[in-house]
């Protein structure tokens, strides 16, 4: 921290005696005004220069007095210049309109890689596209499933694992606001439309100080503002889904003025019904999945750069299994994002303000009540300063939300918590950029009010070029979180996915030490290399460790209530929440190959978790210890493309726990009246040791191949056949103990869709 504040004092003083000034500014695409991340701006005839951040913003600083010409390049758009008169101590503009121009793509990769994302995995929007399209229809979920160290549980009610992190430990923001079950229950589908993604980032581990609150991983998904020049839109309805989208101009774009969109998209499946007249083979009542999905937005740009972003959400969905299970989730949301950049400060200011809330309702043969529901507000600013070469940024944020839990556990014992949760947060992060070394490091201060607990979380990244074509990269950081989930990391199946917050009724002591915090806490270390070999093939390597020093679990051994009339009985049989520890560690290797028709990219992922409860080690049901994913797409035909993609993913076997015997198990409900010699249990299991099998390895290749017809006054229209499993493995999800049935996830599932764009 002294470190950091020095640096700043340093800068700033500089920055007050220097008789030097700025030249900043944004770049759009000419055509319709859209912010353009990633350009290059370059001094003529000197070696500064800047890239474009994701709101299109750049600034060159500590120039000193004279005329100066600007360069602006990026892939696929025309080279553009700028002459620029720069005065003492203060800041002038230039921005940059790029026409798109149709050409061979130049990779320039290495360079936008070492000043712009240190580390992660950043996604643009056209790589969603080579994933096959499960069901004919390209989803993030998709393309995040084949990222290193990423593990997908299964197709029905599955969730993503990060490098050995629960669902729960993962953030998932969309424009800012948290999405608290961003994936279907039928789990080849999230919730965002995949039309609207602007950018999107995947940071598995040693993420960043701006983001809080988790402690494995970070999903940000930013959308892009509505067409600004014309109304159009698009319609599409495959066998799974159908879906609706309308944009278009509210105040159309003109250089160097104010303009606003707006943009309404909405998808509905229909699987529950499709799949009694199409996929009957497969057992329609193991596909019962419905849901909705609606997302609005409206942008207003300024002629200044600066903007405002409304935006509104509901998501849901409805699951029925016949005679078994029923339940349906809603999550709904609204807010606003802005950004201020004055004409004459130094600083730029962008903020938010966001309320989400999620209810989950599950209704078993049992009748018993199992209800969670979240809701809460958001509001934060964040400041930036751009130096001569480095850049200082720091943010205040204020989270409050609301946990509404209700769960019996399978021994039918209640687990319950109302509980309103305030949380004050700041950080602060400087960027270091010089020839060779990039770094963010970072400093990050959670207080959790209703806890009573702070959190201090230091925090760096950084990379090192070592030769134009080979980096190392580094991360390093604490990470503390307050929400826990309804699912234990020792469920197989759970569709139940509930919130709770940090709970009161901890046990005081873990593994003969006292509990002196409610947090769930952990440290990362990540380590890798990266090699550019060509324009068309890169290498990327990564080495990490996560050590979970702290997380709270639903008690699943939980026998009696905890009241005065079972003191006398064991802490461990009563209690509603358990404290584990952890880690989680080891590495994967990703190559990259685009060049012309072809894009190929294939990952190997080896990862080990552990669980300590204080009793026994196990390995959590994610444990997949090898992952593997091929993905090819071959692309013909520049008139109308047609686009032929597989993908190939073998994952060794999840661990699970093995039946032992059967016995009938009387409950006595009664009391000492109860007649346990004419009265009749149900069904108890002899478990053996938790998660000490594994199941066979699962492996699955996917199919689709989608042609694209476009006219030349630009609608378009798209046909896609994809094949889900082509070649009918049998991949086992669970197996029901009770019914003595082994359930498999989907089988060959061929799908047709067709999407019209005007």
């Amino acid at each position: 921290m002294r470190f950091l504040l020095f640096i700043l004092s340093f800068a700033i003083i500089g920055a007050l005696t220097a008789q030097t000034g700025d030249i900043r500014g944004f770049v759009y695409n000419s055509e319709n005004g859209d912010r353009l991340a990633g350009a290059q701006v370059i001094v003529s005839t000197t070696t500064r220069g800047c890239i474009s951040d994701a709101d299109g913003y750049y600034t060159v600083a500590k120039l000193t007095p004279g005329k100066y010409i600007l360069v602006a390049i990026m892939n696929g758009y025309d080279t553009t210049f700028a002459e620029v008169t720069v005065f003492s101590s203060a800041n002038s503009k230039a921005d940059f309109y790029l026409k798109r121009i149709a050409m061979e793509e130049v990779r320039i990769e290495a360079k936008r890689k070492k000043e712009g994302a240190i580390l992660g995995n950043p996604i643009e929007p056209k790589q969603i596209y080579k994933i096959p399209t499960v069901g004919a229809e390209a989803d993030i979920l998709q393309y995040i499933q084949i990222l290193p160290g990423v593990v997908f549980s299964g197709d029905q009610g599955g969730q993503l694992y990060i490098r050995g992190g629960s669902p729960i430990m993962n953030k998932v923001t969309l424009d800012g606001m948290t999405i608290y079950n961003p994936f279907h229950s039928i789990g080849l589908f999230s919730v965002f439309e995949t039309d609207l993604i602007k950018s999107a980032d995947v940071q598995s581990a040693g993420f960043g100080a701006q983001y809080g609150g988790r402690i494995s991983a970070v999903v940000d998904i930013k959308t892009r503002d509505g067409n600004k020049n014309r109304l159009t839109g698009k319609v599409g309805v495959t066998t799974f889904t159908s879906k609706m989208l309308l944009e278009g101009p509210l105040k159309r774009f003109k250089k160097g003025s104010s303009n606003s969109s707006f943009v309404l998209s909405y998808r509905n499946s229909y699987l529950r019904q499709s799949s009694r007249l199409l996929y009957r083979y497969a057992n329609p009542d193991k596909l019962p999945y419905n849901f909705g999905d609606f997302f609005a937005k409206y942008s207003l740009n300024s002629a200044s750069g600066g903007y405002a972003n409304l935006y509104a959400f509901r998501f849901s969905d409805d699951v029925n299994f016949p005679n078994t299970t029923r339940y349906n989730w809603v999550s709904s949301g609204f807010g606003g994002k802005y950004l201020v950049v004055p004409d004459q400060a130094k600083t730029r200011l962008d903020g938010y303000f966001l309320y989400s809330r999620y209810e989950i309702k599950q209704l078993e043969k049992d009748a018993l009540p199992r209800k969670s529901s979240i809701g809460g507000f958001n509001i934060g600013m964040n400041f930036s300063y751009i130096f001569r070469k480095d850049q200082f940024k720091w943010g205040l944020e204020m989270n409050g939300f609301q946990t509404d839990f209700v769960l019996y556990n399978s021994n039918k014992r209640l687990i319950q918590q109302l509980e309103s949760t305030t949380e004050i947060n700041t950080f602060a992060n400087y960027r270091l950029n010089r020839k060779k070394l990039n770094a963010d490091m970072g400093l990050r201060w959670q207080y959790y009010a209703s806890l009573g607990n702070a959190s201090l979380e230091p925090r760096i990244q950084g990379r090192y070029t070592i030769f134009p074509w080979l980096s190392f990269k580094f991360a390093a950081g604490l990470y503390s979180q307050n929400l826990l989930s309804a699912i234990s990391d020792r469920d197989v199946v759970n569709l139940f996915y509930g919130f709770l917050s940090g709970p009161d009724n901890l046990p005081t002591t873990f593994n003969g030490k006292p509990v002196t915090h409610r947090l769930q806490k952990a440290r990362h270390a990540v380590g890798g290399l990266e090699w550019f070999l060509s324009k068309k093939l890169s290498v990327n390597t990564e080495v990490f460790i996560k050590r979970f020093d702290q997380i709270t679990n639903i008690n699943r051994d939980k026998l009696f209530n905890d009241d005065l009339f079972n003191r006398d009985k064991p802490a461990r049989l009563r209690q509603d929440f358990i404290i584990e520890n952890g880690d989680a560690y080891g590495g994967d290797i990703t190559v990259k190959y685009e060049y012309k028709k072809w894009y190929v990219w294939t990952v190997y992922s080896l990862t080990y978790v552990n669980r300590f409860d204080g009793l026994i080690k196990y390995q959590p049901i994610f444990d997949r210890r090898h992952n593997a994913n091929i993905l090819v797409t071959y692309s013909l035909d520049k008139q109308n493309p047609t686009e032929i993609s597989a993908r190939w993913n073998f994952g060794s076997g999840f661990p699970f726990t093995q039946t032992q015997g059967y016995f009938e198990k009387f409950n006595f409900n009664q009391g000492l009246s109860s007649d346990y010699v004419s009265g009749n249990g149900s069904l108890g299991i002899l478990y053996a040791p938790i998660n000490g099998g594994r199941l066979p390895y699962y492996h699955r290749l996917d199919l689709s191949v989608k042609r694209t017809w476009r006219k030349k006054d630009g609608r378009e229209f798209q046909g896609v056949f994809s094949v889900t499993n082509v070649y009918n493995r049998d991949n086992i999800f669970y197996f029901d103990r009770v019914n003595n049935i082994r359930v498999d996830q989907l089988p060959f599932l061929p799908a047709l869709g067709v999407n019209y764009k005007f």
